[in-house]
């Protein structure tokens, strides 16, 4: 049996070795690896041929809840952005912070994260945000390389920010872990690795432009955009996600969905432009169907896997490995699994891998949290390289792309080692769980 699954798991990383070298997408070469192992499986009776096609559907819907949230929370951004309150946001930053170039930094840090935090992917900070942010921050100084490096780590920080972390969800999903108590274990780290990273490689100036100059060079903010049209959504977004915590037994959980629909409503309402919504969400999905194929795909991918048995042997292989020599090889092994699979590193290597984990005694949320500042390491890596490019492109960098990887090295190093050490001493951390809950 152990030879049959160790066939069909050769059978499906061949079929997805072949797919990439077909220059197909990561979400086509996930399907056909799904399909080929589940075919092969069925041929051997695990599952039953009958089955195969039960099991991709089931698959399919196993991440629905993950979707619903992203798309939610990327349409209500996409309806504050066409507002203008982010180039209201950036401009009043510049204007403001012009002669305080530590806090415009900061303040400009907080305006990437928030997207990412709210929909749980990075790249929708850089397509939200990232023009005007990294226009600001070439207005202050910061050299064209650093401006794109600076765009990858905070976008990359801002996936794994709660209350939206994809990774973690998918963890929880096949860990049968609830996904409460993430706030403080994600939500520190992040604000740290995020203000080392602005220290590090946004400090330098390297010219000086005035104010005025500055200001003519930004994009223009509609008329009537005031600051309580820009707050209002967020309030409401916030403020549901606090009531039903200061008033458990009054106030049901709406849930993420629900929340951020009414905060897209709100912004909509307060809108001082007029916003055609249906086209603009229809905009929105459209632009999000990559990232919805991609984890429809990985809920296939881990359906089969678990049928054919394909799971168990890589946990089996997770739990040979001597436990020092699985920690340290995670600073390798999932930043590149994240550039072949994508979101589907996560259900492959994660799932079995926070088992393992969790009967050692390690805290099983703390060290999901861990994992979760590795994995968007790896979007700056071939061959996907998702928020790497994105930011190259936003940035307007027109140099060597392994020069601007290069130029993160610091950063890189710091988040691993955040990473790392949240891991190995996630049980003395418990406590940043129970304070979130």
């Amino acid at each position: 049996m152990t030879l049959q699954i160790g066939l069909i798991l050769g059978v499906m990383v061949i079929a997805y070795a072949i797919a990439k070298a077909s220059k197909l997408t990561v979400e086509i070469s996930m399907f056909l690896a799904a399909l080929a192992g589940g075919i092969l499986g069925a041929v051997w009776s695990t599952p039953a041929i009958g089955q195969l096609s039960r099991h991709l559907v089931e698959g399919s819907a196993t991440y629905l809840d993950v979707i619903l949230v992203f798309t939610t929370a990327t349409i209500f951004m996409a309806i504050v952005n066409e507002s203008g309150g982010v180039n209201y946001v950036v401009r009043a930053t510049i204007r403001l912070f012009h002669n305080k170039r530590l806090i415009a930094l900061l303040v400009l840090m907080v305006i990437v994260l928030i997207p990412g935090a709210l929909t749980g992917a990075g790249s929708i900070s850089l397509l939200v945000v990232g023009a005007p942010v990294a226009m600001a921050l070439r207005l202050l100084g910061v050299a064209e390389k650093r401006v794109a490096a600076i765009l990858f780590i905070i976008a990359g920080l801002s996936a794994a920010a709660p209350p939206v972390n994809i990774w973690a969800m998918i963890l929880c999903a096949g860990t049968a872990i609830p996904y409460v108590g993430f706030e403080l274990p994600l939500g520190l780290p992040v604000l740290v690795c995020g203000v080392f990273t602005m220290l590090v490689l946004g400090l330098k100036k390297e010219r000086s432009i005035g104010l005025d100059e500055a200001l003519r060079e930004m994009p223009a903010v509609p008329a009537g955009m005031t600051w309580w049209r820009v707050l209002i959504p967020f309030l409401v977004f916030f403020g549901s996600v606090a009531a039903y915590r200061i008033w458990p037994f009054e106030i049901p959980v709406l849930g993420l969905p629900l929340q951020f629909t009414l905060s897209a409503l709100a912004a909509w309402l307060v809108s001082p432009r007029k916003i055609r919504i249906l086209s603009l969400s229809l905009d929105t999905v459209n632009r999000l169907l990559p990232l919805i194929a991609t984890v429809v795909v990985v809920g296939m991918l881990q359906q089969i896997m678990t049928a054919t048995g394909v799971r168990g042997l890589l946990s089996y292989a997770v739990i040979s490995i001597p436990l020092v020599f699985l920690i340290i090889s995670l600073i390798v092994v999932i930043p590149v699994s994240e550039a072949v699979l994508t979101y589907g590193a996560a259900a492959v290597l994660g799932i079995p891998l926070i088992w393992y984990l969790d009967s050692l005694g390690f805290h099983a949320t703390v060290a999901i949290a861990g994992l979760t500042f590795l994995w968007p390491l790896g979007d700056g890596l071939p061959p996907t390289a998702l928020i790497g490019r994105l930011s190259v492109m936003v940035s307007g960098y027109k140099g060597s792309y392994w020069e601007f990887l290069k130029t993160t090295w610091l950063p890189w190093l710091f988040i691993t080692a955040v990473g790392v050490l949240m891991i190995w001493f996630s049980a003395k951390l418990a406590f940043l769980v129970r304070w979130s809950m």
